[in-house]
C-alpha cells in the first residue's frame, strides 16, 4: 500500500518515486523498477477497499476453522498503524477505520448471521465463544497489554510470559492474559485499553512512532451441527467443534538508525526492532527461496519469529501489506519494504481445518463409510475384481465398457455429422441428374414438364436406394467382421457355416461386369496396400523425429551454432517434408478418382438393372395386352350381339393403348440406348483407372525413396550436429581455461600493485618524518613485531587500505596449509565474492549520502524558494519595481531544483541497477560453495578466513592509533598557530602607538571577538568586501584608476599595520561591515611607487621583523609583503633594439604562478594559482581590488565590456563578481549546470583540490563577441550559459577527452562560431545559431589532427592557429574547412598561448620554456622570437595597446610591439626553424 504525500513532503519539495502499472498488481519504483503482488493500493485507495480485497475473506475462513494472520511492515511514518487500525484517533471517522476494526465488525455479524440462517433451517444454532490477546513485544521482552496489574513504567523488567508448541506443532503462550468477549463494542474497547498502553516515542520520521512489535488475536471457538451427506441418513444429530485464531500484527519501524536520529533509549529500541525484523527477514528468505533448499528455518532467533511460527510456513491464511512512502526522500526504505515483501510472497503455507479430536474422528470415520459403500457398489456392478493372488483391480469388463462407452459416443457425433452430410449430398446429386436428363430429352424433342417429374421422382428414389444399399452393405460387413471374431474365440465349430448362413444378405442387388468388378478390386487392394505403407513410413518417420527432437533436447546447452550448417539441413529437411506432403496429397486425390470410378459403375449396373426390369414390365404388358385383345375380338365375334360398330369402337380403344405403351417402350428403347451408350464408356473409365493404378504405384515407388532419402539426410544432419557439439564444447574448455589465466594475472598485478603502494607510502612517510624531525613516529612495525605478529614488521603507511574481500594473498607456512586446487578455487571464489558484495555495499552507501545531501539542499533551496515567493507577495502590493531580481532569483531557485530532482532521479536509477546485479550475484551464494567443502577445505577456508580476520583487525588498530597521532599534531600545530598569534598581536600594540587608525583597529578587533573583522581593503577608499558603497571611487565604477592623492596614504597604513590571524576564514568577506578608521594626516608625497614604500617600510627594521624566525614566515606577514600589487615600468632590455617585442612594465602583486588574464584599455584582470584574482588599473598602475575565496587555482578569467561583471573560474565553479558597484560574488555558476546565488565557496578555507561528486573540472571559458553568451569547456563538452538570465540552455559534445581550450567568434550571419581544442588531439566548431538549445553536435571536425593534447586556440576572420603540447602550430581556413600550413616544431616546449596583435598581420606563441615568437599571419615565417619570461608562459592577451603575458614567476609583463625591426634570430635559424609545410 502506498501512502498519500504528506503537508511537509510537499512543502519541501519532494517528488514522488513511485507508480502503479494500471489493470495490474505490479508496482514501479523510480524509472523502471518492476515489483509485482497478489494486491497493489495506490494512493488514492480507501480502508473499506483494502479489507475488502484481502481481509474479508480470511474472516470467512476462520468460521470454517481456518487460522489467519494479517502483517504490517514498513519504514515508520509509512501507514502500518493506520492501515491495522490501531491508533484510535478521537476525529476519526468510520470510511478510515482500519483494518481490525471492521474484522470484528465483520466477525460478530457474521456470527449473527449464522445464528439465524440455522434458526430459520430448523437446525441448532451454533454456539460461539470469542477469546482476545493483546501482546507487545519491547526489546525482546513480551508484555502482555491487558496485564492491569503492570507498570507501565517498568519496561526493563523479565517478562513471565513463555512460548510453548504442543504435539501438532502449533504455538501458545502461558502466563497471558485472555479476555472473554461477548460483543463487538466490548472488543473494541479491549482493543484501544492495549493500543493506549503500546509504547511509542517522537522520532525524526514520525511525532508518534510505535518503539514495539504489536500482536492483537482473536480465538474464536466454534461448535456446530456437523453437515451429513445425504447418504448417510444418520438418526442422531451430530456436533463437530471448530478453533481458529486470527494474529493482527503491526510491526515496528524497519528504517535505519541514522533515519531516526536516534540516540539513547530510542537508539536501543531501534536495534532491538531491527534485530527482530533481521530474524523475520531470515526466516522468509528460507522459506521463500527455493532455490537454497534450506532444511532449516531460523523461527527461534526471535521471539517475533517464534510467536509468528504458525504464520510463516506453516497452519495459517498470511496476508503481508508492505506499507511504504511515496517521496524520493524514503527510496531506500521503500526500495528496502519492496524486497523484503517480495522474498515474502514465495512462502506456500499448508493450511487445515482445526477440528477437535472427537470431530476429527468423527470426519475421519464418516469419510470412510462412504469409502467402503462406494466399494461395495463396485463390486456388486462388476467394477472390481479380486485377482487370484488376493489384489484388487477393475475388471476387464469395466475397462472395456469404459472404452466402449468412449468409442460409442465418439461414433455418435460422426454418425449424425455424416449422416447430415449424406443427406446433403444426396439432395443435391437428384438434382444434378434430374438436370441432365431434362436437357437429354430436350435435345431428343421429347422432354415436357410431367417427363421431367417422372425422372427426378426416379432418380430421388434410385439415390434413396442407393443409400439404403451402401448402408446394408456396411452392415453386412460389419456383421461379417463380427461373425469371424467369433467364430475365431469358439472353441467349437459351428453347425453350419456362416459365410454360407449369410450368402443371401452378401450377394450383390444385381450381377455386374466381371471385368469393371476386377479392376475396381485390385485397384482398391493396391490402394489399401499403398496406405498401409505409409503409414508404416509415417511411424517410421515420426520416430526418426522425435529421436532428434531428443537429441536437439540433448544438445540444445550449446550456446553458440553454426548457422550456415543448420541452414543447409534445415532447407534440405523443409524440401524433403514438402516432397512428402506433395506425394500424400496426390495419392488422396487418386483415391478420391478410384471412389468416383467405382460409386459411377456402380451407378450404371443399377440403371441397367432397373432398365432391363421395366423393359421387361413392358414388353409382358404389352403382349398381355395383345392376347386380352384377340381375347376380346374372338369373344365378340362368337357373341349374339355382335355388331362392327361394337368392334370397331373396342379395336380402337386397345390400338389406343397399344400405341400409348409403344410409345413407352420408344421412350425407354432411347434410355436403353443411352444407357448403352454408358455402357460403352465402360471401357475408357477401366483404362482410366489402370493409368491412375500405375501413377499411385509411381508415387509409391518416389514416396519410399524419397523417405529413405530424408533418413539419410537426418543420419548426416546428426553426425553433424554432434561433430559440431563437441568443437563448441572444446572451444569453451580453452576460454575457460585462458579466463582463468586472465584472472590470475589479474590477481598477480593487484599484488604488485599493493606491494608498489605500500612501498610509496614507506618513501612518503619517511620523507615526511625526515622533514619533520621535532616529531617522532613510533616503530609500529618493530612493536607489533615483539608481539608475535607474524609479516608485520612494518611501519603503518604500509598497511592496505583495502576493504575486507579484496583480493589479497595471505602468507601460507609449511606445507601442511598448502592448498589443493578444488579449495583454492574455493577460496578464490568465495574472495571474488566477499569483495563484490563489499564493493556493492560501498558503492550504495556512498549514493545514499549523495541522495540525502541532494534532498538535503533540495529541502533548504525549497523553504528559500517560499520565502521568497513570500517576499515577492508582499513586494507586489508596496513595491512592484523591486520584482525582477526577485524573480529571476526564484527562477534560478526553480532550475537548481530541477537539477536536483535529476540528479536524485540519477542515483536512484543507478541504486536500482546496482541492486539488480545483486539479486544476479545472490544467485552464486557463498553457503553453496561452503556446503560442498570437505572437512580438510573446510579447515583450510576457516584458517584463512581466521587470518583474514586477524589482518583487518591489525589494519584497524595501526589505523586508529595513526589517527589518534595525528589529532595530537592538529592540537599542536593549534596551539603554535595561537601562540604566534597572540605574539602578532603584541607586535602590533607595540606599532599602533604611533598609528591611531592601527589602534582603532585592534580596539574593533577585541570587541567584536574575532580575526575576521580586521580585514580591511588591500585597494584604496573602499574595504575589499563590500562594506559600503560610498567608499568606492567613481572611477572604479566606470573602471577607471584612482586620482583621489589620499589613497597611496591610506593603502600603506592598510598594508602595513593590518594583522593576519591563524584561521583562513579572515579572507572571505565578514557578514557585518565596521566603520575604517579615519584618514592619517597628510603626508608629503614620496616619488617612489607604493610598492616600493611598502617594502620600503619592511626593511626598515620594524617589530615584525622580529617576531618569527626569518627561516619560518608566517603565511600572513608573506601575504602582507605582497598584498597589494603595482605595475612598475622597465627599463632598457639587452635585445630592445633587436627584438619585436619591448617590455615596458611589469606587473607583480601575487604570491604564486599567474595562469590567466584579460585586458581592456583600462583595466587588467589576472588570475593566479594563489587562488585569487587581481583588478589591475592601466591608466594609475595600481592594484584596485583582489577578488578572492577560490577553492583552488584560478585557471581562467573573462571580463565583459557589457555588463561591467567578471568571470573567474576554479576547479568546477564560475564565480560572478559585479564590479560596477563593490567586488561581490553574485553568482556562483557550476560545472553542472546549477546557479547558486552569491558566493558558493564563501566557506572555503583551505585548498581543495578534488571537485564535489558530479561536477568536473573547468579548463577554460570564453565570451561572445555580444556579450550575450558564456562557454565554459567542462570535461568532454562545453556548457553554454545565458547570461542575460545566467541559465544554462545547451551543451556542445563530441570529444572524446577533455576540452582544454575554446575561442568564439561569429559569422557573417551573426550565428555564434565555438572553436574548441581537446587532450583527444581533436579541434572541433560548432556553429551556434539564435534558439538553439539542448545537446549540439560538431559542423565540422579538423583532420588531420596533432600529435598531442591541443593547448591554445586564436582565431582572427577565417583564419584559425592552433597550438599544441606537441610542440607545434597549425593555421586553418575556417571558411574552406582545412589545414592551410603548418610546422612542426614551432617551439621547444608545449605552445601553451597564441594571440594576434591588434591592427597588424602578426601572431604571438609563447611556450612552457618561456619563448614568444612572432609569426606573419599570411606567409606563417617566423619575425622574430625573445625570451620573455625565464619561467612557463601560461597566457597572453592583448588590447589596444599592449601585449600581456603571465608566466610562473608570478609576474605580468606589459610589452609594446616595435615594428620594422630585423628578427633577432639569424637567416639560417630562420631557415630551419621557421620551415612550414604546405598541404595541398
Amino acid at each position: 500500500r502506498i501512502r498519500p504525500q504528506l503537508s511537509k513532503e510537499k512543502i519541501e519539495g519532494c517528488h514522488i518515486c513511485t507508480s502503479v502499472t494500471p489493470g495490474e498488481p505490479q508496482v514501479l519504483l523510480g524509472k523502471d523498477k518492476a515489483f509485482t503482488y497478489d494486491f497493489v493500493f495506490d494512493l488514492d485507495t480507501w480502508q473499506e477497499q483494502i479489507y475488502t480485497t484481502c481481509v474479508g475473506k480470511l474472516i470467512e475462513g476462520c468460521f470454517e476453522g481456518y487460522n489467519a494472520t494479517v502483517l504490517a511492515y514498513g519504514q515508520t511514518g509509512a501507514g502500518k498503524t493506520y492501515t491495522m487500525g490501531t491508533g484510535f484517533d478521537l476525529n476519526i471517522s468510520e470510511e478510515e477505520q482500519g483494518i481490525i476494526p471492521r474484522a470484528i465488525s465483520h466477525l460478530f455479524s457474521g456470527i449473527e448471521e449464522r445464528k439465524r440462517v440455522a434458526q430459520s433451517q430448523g437446525r441448532a444454532a451454533p454456539e460461539f465463544k470469542v477469546s482476545a490477546q493483546f501482546l507487545e513485544l519491547y526489546n525482546e521482552e513480551i508484555l502482555d497489554l491487558f496485564d492491569s496489574a503492570r507498570d507501565p513504567d517498568v519496561r526493563h523488567r523479565k517478562s513471565n510470559i513463555k512460548i510453548h508448541e504442543d504435539a501438532s506443532g502449533s504455538i501458545y503462550t502461558t502466563g497471558v492474559t485472555s479476555r472473554l468477549i461477548n460483543s463487538q463494542d466490548e472488543l473494541i474497547q479491549c482493543l484501544k485499553q492495549g493500543a493506549l498502553s503500546r509504547t511509542t516515542a517522537s522520532t525524526q520520521m514520525n511525532v508518534q512512532s510505535s518503539r514495539s512489535h504489536a500482536i492483537f488475536t482473536i480465538h474464536l471457538c466454534q461448535m456446530r451441527v456437523c453437515a451429513r451427506p445425504d447418504k448417510l441418513l444418520l438418526p442422531t444429530t451430530e456436533y463437530e467443534t471448530l478453533t481458529a485464531k486470527f494474529h493482527f500484527v503491526d510491526l515496528a519501524g524497519s528504517e535505519r538508525l541514522k533515519r531516526t536520529g536516534a540516540t539513547g533509549e530510542r537508539a536501543k529500541e531501534g536495534i532491538s526492532i531491527n534485530c527482530g525484523l533481521l530474524a523475520l527477514g531470515n526466516v522468509i528468505s528460507a522459506l521463500g527461496d527455493q532455490s537454497k533448499k534450506v532444511v532449516h528455518v531460523p523461527y527461534r532467533d526471535s521471539k517475533l519469529t517464534r510467536l509468528l511460527q504458525d504464520s510463516l510456513g506453516g497452519n495459517s491464511q498470511t496476508i503481508m501489506i508492505a506499507c511504504v512512502s511515496p517521496s524520493d526522500r524514503d527510496f531506500m526504505e521503500t526500495l528496502n519494504t519492496l524486497k523484503y515483501a517480495n522474498r515474502a510472497r514465495n512462502i506456500k503455507n499448508k493450511v487445515v481445518v482445526n477440528q477437535d479430536k472427537t470431530s476429527q474422528q468423527i470426519s475421519a470415520l464418516r469419510a470412510e463409510i462412504a469409502r467402503l459403500q462406494m466399494e461395495l457398489m463396485e463390486y456388486k456392478a462388476g467394477k472390481r475384481v479380486i485377482g487370484e493372488d488376493g489384489s484388487e483391480g477393475y475388471s476387464d469388463l469395466f475397462r472395456e465398457n469404459a472404452m466402449l462407452q468412449k468409442e460409442n459416443s465418439t461414433l455418435r457425433m460422426r454418425v449424425k455429422a455424416m449422416q447430415e452430410a449424406i443427406d446433403a449430398i444426396n439432395s443435391r446429386v437428384t438434382h444434378l441428374m434430374s438436370q441432365e436428363a431434362n436437357l437429354m430429352l430436350a435435345r431428343a424433342g421429347d422432354g415436357n414438364e410431367a417427363i421431367g417429374t417422372l425422372i427426378q421422382n426416379y432418380i430421388r428414389e434410385i439415390e434413396e436406394l442407393r443409400t439404403k444399399l451402401l448402408e446394408s452393405e456396411s452392415m453386412n460387413e460389419s456383421l461379417r467382421r463380427s461373425l469371424s471374431r467369433v467364430s475365431t474365440r469358439a472353441p467349437y465349430s459351428m453347425g453350419s457355416s456362416p459365410g454360407s448362413s449369410l450368402a443371401g444378405l452378401c450377394s450383390p442387388a444385381a450381377p455386374v461386369d466381371t471385368e469393371a468388378s476386377d479392376v475396381l478390386r485390385r485397384a482398391k487392394q493396391d490402394l489399401e496396400r499403398l496406405k498401409k505403407k505409409e503409414r508404416r513410413q509415417r511411424r517410421k518417420s515420426g520416430c526418426e523425429e522425435e529421436d532428434g527432437r531428443e537429441d536437439e533436447d540433448e544438445d540444445s546447452g550449446s550456446e553458440d551454432s553454426l548457422v550456415d550448417s543448420d541452414s543447409d539441413a534445415e532447407e534440405k529437411a523443409v524440401n524433403f517434408q514438402a516432397d512428402l506432403a506433395d506425394l500424400t496429397c496426390e495419392i488422396e486425390i487418386k483415391q478420391k478418382l478410384i471412389d468416383e470410378l467405382e460409386n459411377s459403375q456402380r451407378r450404371l449396373q443399377t440403371l441397367k438393372h432397373q432398365y432391363e426390369e421395366k423393359l421387361i414390365l413392358l414388353q409382358n404388358k404389352i403382349r398381355d395386352t395383345q392376347l386380352e385383345r384377340d381375347r376380346v375380338l374372338q369373344n365378340l365375334s362368337t357373341m349374339e350381339c355382335y355388331t362392327e360398330e361394337k368392334a370397331n369402337k373396342i379395336k380402337a380403344d386397345y390400338e389406343k393403348r397399344l400405341k400409348e405403351m409403344n410409345r413407352d417402350l420408344q421412350k425407354l428403347q432411347a434410355a436403353q440406348k443411352e444407357h448403352a451408350r454408358l455402357l460403352k464408356n465402360q471401357s475408357r473409365y477401366e483404362r482410366e483407372l489402370r493409368k491412375l493404378q500405375a501413377e499411385v504405384t509411381e508415387m509409391k515407388k518416389a514416396k519410399v525413396a524419397l523417405m529413405k532419402q530424408m533418413r539419410e539426410e537426418q543420419q548426416r544432419r546428426r553426425l553433424a550436429e554432434t561433430k559440431r557439439n563437441r568443437e563448441i564444447a572444446q572451444l569453451k574448455k580453452e576460454q575457460r581455461r585462458q579466463e582463468f589465466q586472465i584472472r590470475a594475472l589479474e590477481s598477480q598485478k593487484r599484488q604488485q600493485e599493493i606491494v608498489l603502494r605500500r612501498k610509496t607510502q614507506e618513501v612518503r612517510r619517511r620523507m615526511d618524518a625526515s622533514s619533520a624531525p621535532g616529531q617522532p613516529e613510533p616503530n609500529w612495525g618493530m612493536l607489533l613485531g615483539k608481539h608475535g605478529f607474524p609479516g608485520v614488521a612494518q611501519p603503518v603507511a604500509h598497511v592496505s587500505l583495502l576493504p575486507f574481500g579484496c583480493r589479497k594473498k595471505f602468507p601460507k607456512k609449511g606445507t601442511s596449509q598448502t592448498f589443493s586446487k578444488a579449495a583454492r578455487l574455493k577460496w578464490q571464489s568465495l574472495e571474488r565474492r566477499i569483495f563484490d558484495i563489499v564493493m556493492q555495499r560501498m558503492t550504495i552507501v556512498n549514493l545514499e549520502a549523495d541522495m540525502e545531501r541532494l534532498i538535503k539542499k533540495r529541502e533548504e533551496l525549497t523553504l528559500l524558494q517560499e520565502a521568497l515567493r513570500g517576499k515577492r507577495s508582499k513586494l507586489q502590493a508596496e513595491n512592484p519595481k523591486g520584482l525582477q531580481e526577485l524573480n529571476e532569483e526564484i527562477e534560478v531557485l526553480g532550475a537548481n531544483i530541477d537539477y536536483i530532482n535529476d540528479s536524485i532521479s540519477d542515483c536512484q536509477a543507478t541504486i536500482m541497477q546496482i541492486e539488480e546485479t545483486k539479486e544476479e550475484l545472490d544467485s552464486t551464494d557463498t553457503s553453496v560453495v561452503i556446503s560442498s567443502c570437505s572437512l580438510a577445505e573446510a579447515r583450510l577456508l576457516l584458517d584463512n578466513f581466521l587470518k583474514a580476520s586477524i589482518d583487518k583487525g591489525l589494519q584497524v588498530a595501526q589505523k586508529e592509533a595513526q589517527i589518534r597521532l595525528l589529532e595530537g599534531r592538529l592540537r599542536q600545530t593549534d596551539m603554535t598557530g595561537s601562540s604566534q598569534n597572540h605574539a602578532i598581536l603584541d607586535a602590533l600594540r607595540e606599532k599602533a602607538e604611533s598609528h591611531p587608525e592601527l589602534q582603532a583597529l585592534i580596539h574593533n578587533v577585541q570587541q567584536g571577538g574575532t580575526w575576521g573583522s580586521c580585514q580591511v581593503s588591500l585597494g584604496a577608499g573602499k574595504q575589499q568586501h563590500g562594506h559600503g558603497e560610498a567608499a568606492w571611487p567613481r572611477q572604479v565604477r566606470k573602471g577607471a584608476g584612482w586620482t583621489s592623492p589620499c589613497c597611496a596614504r591610506q593603502l600603506l597604513v592598510s598594508s602595513s599595520q593590518v594583522t593576519c590571524p591563524s584561521d583562513p576564514s579572515w579572507l572571505r568577506p565578514p557578514d557585518v561591515g565596521f566603520t575604517p578608521p579615519s584618514s592619517p594626516p597628510t603626508r608629503p608625497r614620496n616619488d617612489r611607487n607604493v610598492f616600493s614604500r611598502l617594502t620600503s617600510n619592511q626593511s626598515q627594521g620594524s617589530a615584525l621583523d622580529n617576531v618569527v624566525p626569518s627561516t619560518h614566515p608566517p603565511p600572513c606577514l608573506f601575504f602582507l609583503s605582497h598584498a597589494r600589487g603595482v605595475i612598475n615600468p622597465v627599463g632598457g632590455t639587452k635585445n630592445a633594439r633587436t627584438a619585436p617585442l619591448q617590455c615596458v612594465s611589469m606587473a607583480e602583486g601575487h604570491t604564486k604562478p599567474v595562469l590567466c588574464l584579460d585586458a581592456t584599455d583600462e583595466l587588467l584582470f589576472t588570475g593566479s594559482k594563489d587562488r585569487s584574482c587581481k583588478m589591475w588599473n592601466l591608466v594609475t598602475g595600481q592594484e584596485i581590488a583582489s577578488l578572492k575565496g577560490h577553492p583552488n587555482n584560478v585557471v581562467s578569467i573573462k571580463y565583459c565590456s557589457h555588463t561591467g561583471l567578471v568571470f573567474t573560474v576554479s576547479t568546477s565553479y564560475i564565480k560572478v563578481w559585479d564590479i560596477r558597484d563593490s567586488a561581490r560574488c553574485i553568482r556562483t555558476l557550476t560545472s553542472s549546470g546549477q546557479v547558486i546565488s552569491g558566493d558558493a565557496c564563501a566557506g572555503t578555507s583551505t585548498r581543495t583540490v578534488t571537485s564535489v561528486q558530479g561536477e568536473h573540472q573547468i579548463n577554460q571559458i570564453a565570451l561572445n563577441p555580444t556579450g550575450t553568451m558564456l562557454y565554459a569547456a567542462t570535461g568532454n563538452s562545453v556548457r553554454i550559459w545565458e547570461l542575460s538570465r545566467l541559465q544554462p540552455i545547451g551543451k556542445l559534445s563530441g570529444h572524446i577527452g577533455p576540452v582544454m581550450c575554446l575561442t568564439v567568434n561569429q559569422t557573417a550571419s551573426n550565428h555564434d562560431l565555438v572553436v574548441t581544442g581537446s587532450k583527444d588531439h581533436y579541434i572541433k566548431v560548432f556553429e551556434i545559431a539564435e534558439g538553439m538549445v539542448g545537446n549540439i553536435g560538431p559542423t565540422h571536425n579538423f583532420e588531420p589532427p596533432h600529435y598531442d593534447g591541443i593547448e591554445c586556440l586564436a582565431i582572427q576572420g577565417d583564419i584559425l592557429f592552433s597550438g599544441s603540447r606537441d610542440n607545434g602550430i597549425k593555421k586553418w581556413d575556417l571558411e574552406q574547412q582545412e589545414l592551410i600550413q603548418q610546422i612542426p616544431n614551432a617551439h621547444k616546449d608545449w605552445v601553451c598561448a597564441l594571440a594576434f596583435i591588434p591592427g597588424r598581420p602578426m601572431v604571438l606563441s609563447a611556450c612552457r620554456g618561456g619563448m614568444i615568437k612572432v609569426w606573419n599571419v599570411d606567409t606563417f615565417t617566423p619575425v622574430g622570437e625573445i625570451k620573455g619570461h625565464d619561467s612557463p608562459i601560461n597566457a597572453i592577451c592583448t588590447n589596444s595597446k599592449h601585449i600581456f603575458t603571465a608566466s610562473s614567476d608570478c609576474r605580468v609583463k606589459l610589452w609594446n610591439y616595435v615594428p620594422g625591426l630585423t628578427p633577432c634570430l639569424p637567416r639560417r635559424v630562420l631557415a630551419i626553424k621557421g620551415r612550414a609545410t604546405s598541404l595541398p
